[in-house]
């Protein structure tokens, strides 16, 4: 079951013609067009099936920079400043609270990996920190655990996603943007070697360029282009609870279960040493390029053999624009949760927290992330197609940085010094031998 979405107006004519046509409603896309709209420029945003419908939606909620990739720091730097004066931007609610991030330890070894990361806070002048027991139990009381200790970023927060796209959509809308649900982007039009339309299932839009905010679809549409984005599936299971009077206000992970507050009192919560992926075709495709990830996760991977196998095998990978594409035929990725994954984490998070023990679980769904091989996005520009810009594989990481990624694209569409240094986002990085690799401790 997916999770209760802010209703979002949406517009039902289809222009002839725009300056930017975005392909997907999530948070990238609708930052994106939030962005572009802000400058006077002329954008549609096209979503195959409802505004923040997919894993913009499902994710846990969490704007942190700590534990973050070193290249991402810039951008979650910037994104938190976007975050504190979102509703404010958007006249609308996100429900974003600066509430801090909390890393629980269990033993002086964890400690040590978790305070490694450190090093790399240091460079941005971070106020991430190493805390003892006494500061834990202020932060996060009521806990039976005698942890070895946790790092803590005061100035991290949280957002609601349910609300938090579909306020920046309607802010869109707002300043000009067209946004469009329902309306699914067949392809691409060229003309003279660059992008010259979208082609949708209701028509053909002309345009300068446009920007791929697809999600997990992103790798499809590229193939049907000729591009190759290397992007494999993880699917991810949250729950939440009703609401649990006194509890924590912050975000806090331990080894076992994870957990956020929400604006309705009860909490988001997940199993963060559980990763399940489906074997499909692309597993074998992309397996050498994502190896060195594999080997890092491996003892929280879990994969599995099942009906996503035929589904890829059996979707096309090109189409005639004037036909039905596959992206007509699911609007919505709604997989089923992991259960025992969850239950693990309810049994970890009460044994832990007893304020926990009992508390009713509301409503539990899965998201599918879009990961790439170094777990870091794509935010670029297609060299060998000109007008056309990807904003994809997130890894997981993409509601945080979402505000940043999505003015980073704006920057890059525009030709405008960019927000941060692009470089580490290039697409041209899986081709141009530069073999991408996650970084390790993070």
């Amino acid at each position: 079951m997916a999770p209760r979405l802010d209703p979002v107006a949406t517009d039902d004519r289809l222009p002839p013609r725009a300056d930017v046509v975005i392909v997907g409603g999530g948070i990238i896309g609708v930052s994106t067009a939030l962005f572009l709209a802000r400058r006077r420029v002329s954008v549609v945003l096209c979503e195959k099936g409802s505004i923040a419908g997919e894993q913009s939606s499902r994710n846990w909620g969490w704007v942190r920079k700590m534990g973050r990739d070193p290249r991402e720091l810039p951008l979650i730097i910037e994104s938190l400043a976007l975050w504190g004066d979102m509703n404010e931007l958007v006249a609308g609610e996100t429900g974003f609270r600066r509430t801090g991030t909390l890393y629980l330890c269990r033993t002086e070894a964890e400690l040590a990996r978790r305070a490694a990361w450190l090093e790399h806070a240091r460079l941005y002048q971070l106020d991430s920190r190493v805390i003892g027991a006494a500061e834990i139990e202020r932060l996060a009381p009521g806990s039976t655990e005698r942890w070895a200790g946790a790092v803590f970023t005061d100035s991290d927060g949280r957002a609601e996603p349910h609300k938090a796209a579909p306020a920046m959509a309607a802010a869109a809308r707002r300043l000009g943007a067209l946004v469009l649900d329902g309306c699914a982007v067949r392809g691409i039009e060229t003309a003279a070697g660059r992008v010259a339309a979208a082609v949708t299932e209701r028509g053909r839009i002309a345009c300068d360029a446009v920007v791929l905010a697809g999600g997990a679809w992103s790798r499809l549409f590229c193939g049907s282009l000729g591009l190759t984005l290397p992007q494999l599936h993880v699917l991810a299971s949250v729950m939440r609870t009703e609401p649990v009077p006194g509890g924590p206000d912050l975000c806090a992970s331990a080894p076992g279960f994870a957990f956020r507050r929400r604006l309705d009192g009860g909490y988001t919560v997940a199993n963060n040493t559980v990763h399940v992926a489906d074997i499909v075709p692309d597993s074998f495709r992309f397996f050498f390029d994502f190896l060195p990830v594999l080997r890092i996760e491996r003892k929280a991977l879990r994969l599995r053999l099942g009906r996503r196998f035929l589904d890829q095998l059996m979707t096309p990978s090109r189409w005639a624009l004037d036909r039905p594409s596959p992206f007509e035929k699911v609007r919505v990725l709604d997989p089923a949760p992991t259960g025992w994954a969850l239950d693990a984490a309810e049994a970890a998070l009460a044994q832990s927290f007893p304020a926990f023990r009992g508390v009713k679980r509301v409503e539990s769904w899965a998201g599918l992330n879009d990961a790439t091989p170094d777990t870091v996005p794509v935010i670029s520009p297609a060299d060998h197609l000109p007008g056309f810009f990807i904003a994809s594989g997130f890894s997981g990481h993409g509601f945080g940085i979402g505000p940043a990624a999505g003015r980073l694209a704006a920057d890059l569409v525009t030709g405008d010094p960019p927000l941060v240094d692009p470089t580490p986002f290039r697409f041209s990085r899986f081709s141009d031998g530069t073999r991408p690799r996650p970084v390790t401790g993070v």
